[in-house]
């Protein structure tokens, strides 16, 4: 098995890039720390440690006055391995100090790594982290650890009870596919609940598990939920309060509200969880009975590969959690290489988390909204706008004045006349991500493509695109596709450039209007089209539009003419990332 996966890795090192799985495998390159860190490509703002591998983020949590982050960390090198749960932490999610890892294997039931986990504040005010240890015999098991010092708001040191592992996979559950348990909630009948993501054959699970103690936790008799999907990875499952309640819906519910019925009847609970076979997420939303322990996606829903999406892009092995500072809920998001491992190794790091961003339930209930933290607002620097600027047919503009290579563009765009709108074939609303690898930026339509040429060269050979294209459904209505189209992004052939795309549901054909705001972080560009209805995140590896050689363009190449109604972009400043404290 050992030599297979070796002969796998070498085969992946040489063979164009691919989307790699979290999980791949090279023994020979796990320990081989980097002597030296190519800050080319490396982002500016966004969350990542000074060197080496990171993955899934990990049990963040708000503990007096500090934002906690831990995530899965390779200290040794640029490739996954050595997993310990490095542990950041801030006062605003901008700037980061590192301190030690906080958990690492040390015992026999995390002998082999320490995986993915989430955190629980008890009603005590005790943080307690769920995560999953690989034992000797590389089964799953499901382990807790506590502070050693509640009165360090840094919560440097951990320790774990004896009486570990809380969780054994039974006989019942396939013990190589069990993981990443979620933050608990206590029920109105007395008892915590949580989940963990497991699979039977095809058929991911988000298998319940309950406890009077959060010591000794027992199976259910059936999971919380299912689906034909293949195994379900870190589950998430949250309260989101609808529109017309007692609180903002804007505002979040912590789970430890959910004790209380009159809160229980003015929310609806979410349920994401990230495909291994796909490497995408997908979330529903729907009723929890408290009672029964089921939970059932209303009908809007769709429940499988197909369903909505935190995000359409490189996005994966999401974590939310409650922030009572500003009463919102928080998630965090890997977005991995898309490179090739001798890159990594060459650069000396490999992997980012995305912008946290705050998330809510639309007013219509038909989907979540996502937006950056207002916090992300406090980097702001040389500012530039351009308003009411036609951009005809088969043009484009470039955006100066400013360095785009690290910034924030916030701007929406006007269309007076939708009558050339190609028509719409229902068929592809089952892929929108095929549809716009079909119908990239550079093939002409009736009413778009029209947006941004990000990270541009200055001779536009090298660019990325961020773009909406605009259908006709009906006499009355439209359906607006949104893309990340980074297919002439980088000279480099050997790099993995996937378009990804989303719909996004928006009625242009009353406002005219749609609104694109793009984060661009040196080798990311993290989209939200329609104030954070659909999010794209790409990574990119330009050779020529780096630096002061980045340029940014808004282009249209549409038969129909579409206005700049406004555009704001601002430079953004670098925080203070990671230093070891």
């Amino acid at each position: 098995m050992a030599a297979l996966l070796v002969l796998v890795a070498l085969l992946q090192m040489t063979a164009p890039a691919m989307v790699r799985a979290s999980h791949v495998v090279y023994p020979e390159l796990q320990s081989l720390e980097a002597k030296h860190v190519d800050g080319t490509l490396r982002t500016g703002y966004h969350f990542q440690p000074p060197k080496h591998w990171i993955n899934d983020p990990n049990g963040p949590m708000y503990y007096k006055g500090l934002y906690h982050l831990f995530y899965q960390y390779n200290p040794k090198g640029s490739v996954w391995g050595n997993i310990v749960w490095a542990h950041s932490v801030s006062t605003d999610l901008i700037d980061w100090t590192a301190l030690e890892p906080g958990i690492y294997p040390s015992k026999t039931f995390d002998a082999k790594g320490c995986w993915s986990g989430s955190a629980t504040l008890l009603p005590s005010g005790v943080p307690a982290i769920m995560y999953t240890g690989i034992d000797p015999d590389e089964r799953q098991v499901q382990n807790v650890a506590y502070p050693v010092n509640l009165s360090d708001p840094y919560l440097r040191e951990w320790y774990k009870p004896d009486y570990n592992p809380i969780i054994n996979p039974d006989s019942g559950i396939n013990a190589s596919a069990f993981r990443d348990p979620t933050t608990a909630w206590y029920g109105p009948d007395g008892h915590w609940r949580l989940l963990v993501g497991s699979k039977v054959n095809m058929k991911g699970l988000a298998v319940l598990y309950r406890s009077r103690d959060f010591k000794k936790w027992v199976k259910a008799h059936h999971p919380l939920h299912s689906a034909h999907t293949g195994m379900w990875e870190c589950p998430d499952f949250f309260p989101v309060a609808v529109a017309g309640g007692s609180r903002h819906h804007r505002r979040g519910v912590d789970t430890a509200e959910l004790h209380d019925r009159a809160v229980a009847e003015e929310v609806k609970y979410v349920l994401k969880v990230s495909l291994d076979l796909t490497r995408y997420e997908y979330y529903t939303v729907g009723q929890y009975d408290h009672a029964t322990d089921r939970y059932v996606p209303d009908a809007k829903f769709p429940d499988n590969d197909y369903g909505l999406r935190y995000d359409y892009g490189d996005f994966y092995a999401s974590k939310s959690f409650y922030d009572p500072a500003k009463r919102r809920r928080i998630v965090w998001g890997w977005a991995n290489e898309s490179d090739t491992v001798p890159d990594d190794r060459h650069k000396g790091w490999a992997g980012i988390q995305a912008i946290p961003r705050k998330l809510w339930l639309s007013p219509d209930g038909k989907q979540l909204v996502q937006w950056p933290v207002e916090e992300v607002e406090a980097l702001r620097g040389k500012h530039v706008n351009v308003s009411d600027k036609i951009i005809k047919s088969g043009s484009s503009m470039e955006v100066s004045g400013f360095k785009s290579v690290q910034s924030d563009v916030d701007m929406a765009f006007a269309i007076k006349d939708l009558s050339k709108a190609e028509t719409f074939d229902p068929a592809w609303r089952a892929d929108a991500q095929a549809l716009c690898k079909k119908l990239g930026s550079d093939v002409k339509g009736g009413v778009g493509p029209f947006g941004l040429w990000v990270l541009t060269s200055g001779d536009l050979k090298e660019r990325t695109a961020v773009f909406f294209r605009v259908f006709k459904a009906n006499e009355s209505s439209h359906v607006v596709l949104m893309c990340n189209d980074p297919t002439r992004s980088s000279y480099e052939s050997k790099i993995y450039r996937p378009t990804f795309a989303g719909f996004v549901d928006v009625d242009i054909t009353k406002t005219k209007k749609i609104a694109l705001r793009t984060l661009i972080d040196h080798s990311v560009v993290e989209s939200f089209g329609a104030r954070g209805k659909t999010c794209i995140l790409t990574r990119v590896y330009p050779r020529k539009a780096i630096g002061d050689e980045a340029h940014l363009f808004v282009f249209n190449n549409g038969e129909t003419d579409v206005k700049i109604a406004n555009l704001d972009a601002w430079e953004m400043k670098t925080p203070k990332m990671n230093a070891q404290q």
